[in-house]
């Protein structure tokens, strides 16, 4: 049964501390409140065990569910703090129910929820945050939460989509390389010894493939430190603004990938620039955090004097156009926004465009990125097999004679 460490006063306005067990957090409330317990604070205790095992971090996943959960209660006429703790008390993430505890804490001890979620800057986004913060401040947190959880689910739509599509060629790629090296490993050295024994020379495939698996076998030390080598200068080259800058420069020049690339950072730009502005988020303040939450330094860092530009009365769509980072279909969508006063429509408007280009731009990396694994791979278990088969017609041909 779950432990909870409590805080609270007793009738004679003495502060007591301890532990209840109990089923549930509210469970425990019951039990203190019935021995006369008052401004009670409980929360969850873990030994370091339960923590190591049960103790999972909060993805994105369950921040879209809990923006509905609480949109819906809010829509309900639920207040907050109601919200929250049904959250907490029925979540079955021990790490969501933690969180929940503490931001109906915070409630009652007077906190805005937007205030609460600073504290969990991993799991909340700044742009999330911000939003919520305008919410409150219009009255409109239900709609906001809403829309919030829609745009978390678009978003991992679309990484749900990367992610199948390269699932095939990578399977492919695995067990090509798998049999090849049994094949190689195990059964051609066998040719080998045969041909050794015969006193005859192995067929010229089966050679050139013999020379690569002892090239392999003598120098893989080598080339396991190379790949090593490679890797960490890698990683070390990503601790540094410059390193990140050429990287992600490089990524988008790659024909087909970097397109589908920029259109899902102009996309996702676009998708947070429209749920701020319409949480009533001013325009600077909105591309900031769009910005931000971008991640890639090419963009960040042609985005920069952007806000500077649009409030010298350059508006928004032609500082975004000399960036040369958003399509013309994008600045003409933005453009139209700023003459007729919609820019929060037509930030939605675009987004969804360029989230339907998005999907046509994945099918197109998937179809294309399919067949060159496939033909790499074919090609190079095709001539393993046909090393094996002239060693073993070289073996038929040596019987024969």
């Amino acid at each position: 049964m779950p432990k909870y460490a409590f805080a609270g006063v007793d009738l004679e306005g003495r502060q007591v501390k301890g532990t209840e067990k109990a089923a549930s957090r509210g469970d425990a409330e019951i039990a203190l409140y019935q021995r006369d317990l008052r401004d009670l604070r409980v929360t969850e205790k873990k030994s370091i065990l339960q923590y190591e095992i049960s103790g999972p971090r909060i993805k994105r996943e369950h921040v879209m569910h809990l923006s509905r959960q609480i949109a819906a209660f809010l829509r309900a006429g639920l207040p907050i703090l109601d919200a929250v703790h049904s959250i907490g008390t029925e979540s079955e993430n021990s790490s969501v129910r933690r969180m929940m505890h503490d931001v109906e804490d915070r409630l009652r001890a007077g906190e805005r929820f937007s205030d609460t979620l600073e504290r969990y800057p991993k799991v909340f986004p700044e742009f999330y945050r911000g939003i919520v913060r305008s919410a409150e401040l219009t009255g409109e947190l239900d709609a906001v939460l809403s829309r919030l959880a829609v745009y978390i689910e678009r978003d991992l739509e679309a990484r749900r989509k990367i992610k199948s599509a390269l699932i095939y060629p990578i399977a492919v790629a695995v067990m090509s390389v798998v049999t090849v090296l049994v094949l190689s490993v195990y059964v051609l050295p066998k040719f080998r010894d045969f041909f050794a024994d015969l006193d005859a020379e192995l067929p010229l495939p089966t050679r050139m493939l013999m020379g690569f698996t002892d090239f392999l076998a003598g120098w893989w030390w080598v080339i396991l430190a190379a790949i090593v080598a490679w890797a960490l200068l890698f990683v070390i080259s990503q601790r540094f603004e410059r390193g990140k800058y050429l990287w992600h420069g490089f990524l988008l020049k790659v024909p087909v990938l970097g397109e589908t690339i920029q259109y899902a950072l102009v996309e996702r730009f676009c998708r947070v620039m429209a749920s701020m502005v319409s949480a009533g988020v001013n325009l600077p303040e909105a591309i900031r955090v769009a910005t931000d939450s971008l991640r890639n330094r090419v963009f960040i860092a042609r985005l920069t004097g952007v806000t500077e530009q649009m409030l010298e009365g350059q508006g928004l769509a032609g500082p975004l156009a000399r960036t040369r980072l958003f399509p013309g279909t994008a600045t003409s969508m933005l453009r139209v926004g700023e003459e007729t006063g919609s820019m929060d429509t037509q930030l939605e408007v675009t987004a969804e465009y360029y989230e339907s280009e998005l999907d046509y731009k994945i099918a197109k990396l998937t179809a294309l990125f399919e067949p060159i694994v496939i033909v790499v791979m074919g090609g190079i278990v095709g001539f393993v097999a046909v090393a094996l088969v002239s060693a073993m017609y070289g073996i038929f041909n040596q019987v024969q004679v």
